[in-house]
C-alpha cells in the first residue's frame, strides 16, 4: 500500500446525510461544476456482489463522477472505520496529484469521523467478558446491557442505541479494561492534512420516510431475493455481518421460510427509517457541519450550486 505523505494542506468536500436524501445525486452535479472525484464513505457499498440493497451509484453516476471505495471487498471480509480512514487517505492523496478536488459522500458517520478527526485506540479483545455480556443479552434482553453501560459512563451510553449491541459490549469491554470512557473533546481536533467544506444534506422527515419506503420497494421489484439467494448459493453464511444489512437479513429469512414477502418489505421500511433517524442524530452532533435542505434548494443541480459557493466563501477565508 501506498504511504500518504502530504506535503501540504488538501482541500477537500464532504457531502453526508440520512440514507435516500440525495447525496450521489448531489455529488453527480456537482461534478459538472467542479473536477471531483468521490470517495464514498458508505459501510456497505464496500461489498462487491451486494448491489441492490446498498445503493451504490448507477453505472451513468459513475460514468458522470469516479467513485472510489466501492466493491473493495467480498460479503466474507471484514472491513471498518480503521481501514477506510487508510483507504480513504490514500484515495485523497492520488486523486489531489492528479489536479482534482477529492468528495468524501456517504452516510457512515464513524468512517467520516475516522478520516477527519481520528479514532480512539480499541481495547485488546476478551472474549470471555464478551461471551458473558453476550449471555447476558441472551437471558435478560439488550437493554440490559445499556443500563449497565449507562451506570458506567453516561455520557458514553446516550451515544449508543440500546439495540446496538456490538458497541455497547465493546463499550463495556473497554471500561472492563480500565480504559476511559469515550470523550467528545477526543474528536475535536480536525487532521491537519485537510482543509474541509463540511456539508449535510436534509429535507422533511415525513417526506423522506415516503421516499424511503418507495425505494425499499423498487429494491424488492429490482431482484433483492435473486441477489441474497445467490449470495448465499457461493457460500456466503447468513451469519455474516454484511448479511445483517437492512434488506439482506428480511430476505435471508424469507429464503428460510421464517418470515413472508410483504412482511419483509415492511420491516426494510421501518428499519431504514429508523437508521435514516439514527444517521440524522449522528451528523447533527459533528461541528462544523452546514446543512442543506434538499427540497428547498430546488433540486441537486441547486444543492451543487450551493456547496460550490460555500467552498468558495471558505477558501477565500483561508486566504
Amino acid at each position: 500500500m501506498m504511504a500518504v505523505d502530504v506535503e501540504r494542506t488538501i482541500p477537500l468536500i464532504v457531502i453526508v446525510g440520512p440514507t435516500g436524501v440525495g447525496k450521489t445525486a448531489a455529488a453527480v452535479a456537482l461534478a459538472r461544476r467542479l473536477p471531483i472525484e468521490v470517495v464514498s464513505a458508505d459501510s456497505r457499498q464496500v461489498y462487491r456482489g451486494m448491489d441492490v440493497a446498498t445503493g451504490k451509484p448507477t453505472a451513468a453516476e459513475r460514468a458522470a463522477v469516479p467513485h472510489h471505495l466501492i466493491d473493495v471487498i467480498d460479503p466474507d471480509d471484514r472491513y471498518s472505520a480503521a481501514r477506510f480512514r487508510v483507504d480513504a487517505a490514500v484515495a485523497i492523496e492520488e486523486i489531489h496529484r492528479r489536479g482534482r478536488i477529492p468528495a468524501v459522500v456517504g452516510g457512515t458517520g464513524l468512517y467520516v469521523r475516522s478520516l477527519l478527526r481520528g479514532l480512539d485506540p480499541a481495547p485488546p479483545a476478551d472474549l470471555a467478558y464478551r461471551e458473558e455480556l453476550a449471555g447476558i443479552a441472551a437471558r435478560e434482553g439488550r437493554s440490559e446491557l445499556h443500563a449497565r453501560l449507562q451506570a458506567a459512563s453516561p455520557v458514553l451510553a446516550r451515544r449508543l442505541h440500546p439495540n446496538d449491541t456490538v458497541r455497547v459490549i465493546r463499550a463495556l469491554e473497554r471500561l472492563e479494561q480500565g480504559m476511559p470512557a469515550l470523550d467528545e473533546r477526543q474528536w475535536q481536533g480536525r487532521v491537519a492534512d485537510y482543509a474541509v467544506t463540511y456539508v449535510g444534506l436534509t429535507m422533511d422527515r415525513r417526506a423522506l420516510a415516503r421516499r424511503l419506503h418507495g425505494r425499499a420497494a423498487a429494491m424488492v421489484a429490482a431482484g433483492l431475493e435473486d441477489e441474497v439467494r445467490a449470495l448465499l448459493a457461493r457460500g456466503h453464511g447468513a451469519d455474516l455481518p454484511a448479511l445483517h444489512g437492512i434488506g439482506y437479513r428480511e430476505f435471508v429469512r424469507v429464503i428460510a421460510g421464517g418470515l413472508e414477502r410483504d412482511e419483509a418489505l415492511r420491516l426494510m421500511q421501518r428499519d431504514t427509517v429508523r437508521y435514516a433517524k439514527r444517521q440524522w442524530t449522528w451528523f447533527q452532533r459533528e461541528p462544523d457541519v452546514t446543512w442543506i435542505d434538499v427540497e428547498r434548494a430546488g433540486g441537486p443541480a441547486e444543492v451543487a450550486l450551493t456547496i460550490e459557493q460555500r467552498r468558495g466563501t471558505e477558501e477565500a477565508r483561508r486566504g
